[in-house]
């Protein structure tokens, strides 16, 4: 399938630029066509005419959506083994995922990095008198920029919390705080969103609850989640690409947590050295398609990664 067919299905948007590059040679010579480069993964048109595609993981890096020149070796191979991982814990709950079970060949160089998709469209909906996309996000606990909403008094998500929560409070039930998605995530109201999808935002409640205690029992502390749902070709609805994996997650090693060290194992890490480092100031002078240069230490390199391994390693049982 080409992407002029993907297109025409209405399952690509036409205004995503997409490349006339050549991909890696052993997947083009099989028929995988390069025609999206992501800040962390390509997407390649697949031989045959089923509505797919193929995700490639690079180790390639970005936070608060900055295109970085940074890789950390290893770490593709080990997201897509996590979201493997994830999708399959959903589908063991009976929700579909774009994930497909189909694999590449297997002898590929590049099949660990490799998921194979259903092309699917994002979840619209009007609210407000717009149509939106959406973030569905569950807290367990209160922190991030839902604590600093209450300290300033607001609250974005309609959900009357009691006044003078400490952080990192945990809610009894998980807290449903959607947000469109786009350049900025704009909170939406939790009951109307819930309201008008009610049976997708129960099976993404309790799927979070089952994760949640899974990993827990596993020796790592699930903070939040953030789920994406989308649109098959028959119009049903599926959950996205990042399942469950530090991409879409905040996972804490439960030894840390009980210690009160919140340090996520994800880049969250990154972030934080990104913060110190002005990247957001800095990024502002980025051209279309530049990377912000810089320069990051092997520890911090070593951290993220040995994040991402005991996650693999914890969450795989």
């Amino acid at each position: 399938m080409k992407i002029s067919d993907i297109v025409a299905l209405g399952l690509w948007p036409e205004s995503k630029k997409t490349t006339s590059k050549k991909g890696i040679d052993e997947l083009e010579e099989l028929g995988y066509n390069l025609f999206y480069i992501g800040k962390n993964a390509d997407l390649y048109t697949c031989p045959g005419k089923d509505a797919k595609v193929l995700l490639v993981r690079s180790d390639r890096c970005s936070v608060f959506d900055i295109p970085l020149n940074l890789e950390i070796d290893g770490k593709g191979v080990s997201q897509t083994a996590i979201s493997n991982n994830g999708a399959q814990y959903a589908k063991n709950c009976g929700i579909k995922t774009a994930i497909l079970s189909e694999k590449v060949d297997q002898s590929l160089a590049i099949a660990p990095r490799c998921q194979l998709m259903e092309l699917c469209k994002p979840l619209e909906a009007k609210i407000n008198g717009e149509i939106v996309q959406f973030e569905f996000i569950f807290r367990n606990y209160l922190t991030g920029s839902l604590f600093d909403a209450c300290k300033n008094g607001n609250d974005p998500y309609g959900l009357n919390l009691s006044k003078g929560l400490k952080q990192w409070h945990k809610f009894e039930t998980p807290l449903f705080t959607p947000t469109t998605k786009g350049v900025k995530d704009v909170p939406l109201n939790s009951k109307s969103v819930r309201d008008k999808f009610p049976e997708i935002i129960e099976s993404m409640e309790n799927l979070f609850k089952d994760f949640t205690k899974f990993a827990y029992d596993n020796g790592i502390v699930v903070v939040d989640t953030k789920f994406e749902i989308f649109v098959d070709e028959q119009g049903q609805w599926v959950l996205g690409d990042e399942v469950l994996t530090p991409e879409s997650s905040r996972f804490i090693a439960l030894e840390d947590f009980e210690n009160a060290n919140y340090i996520s194992m994800d880049k969250q890490i990154l972030r934080d050295f990104g913060k110190a480092n002005n990247w957001k100031e800095k990024s502002q002078d980025l051209k279309a398609g530049e990377k912000l240069e810089v320069e990051v230490p092997d520890s911090i390199k070593n951290t993220i990664l040995n994040g991402y391994t005991k996650i693999l390693n914890s969450l795989s049982k």
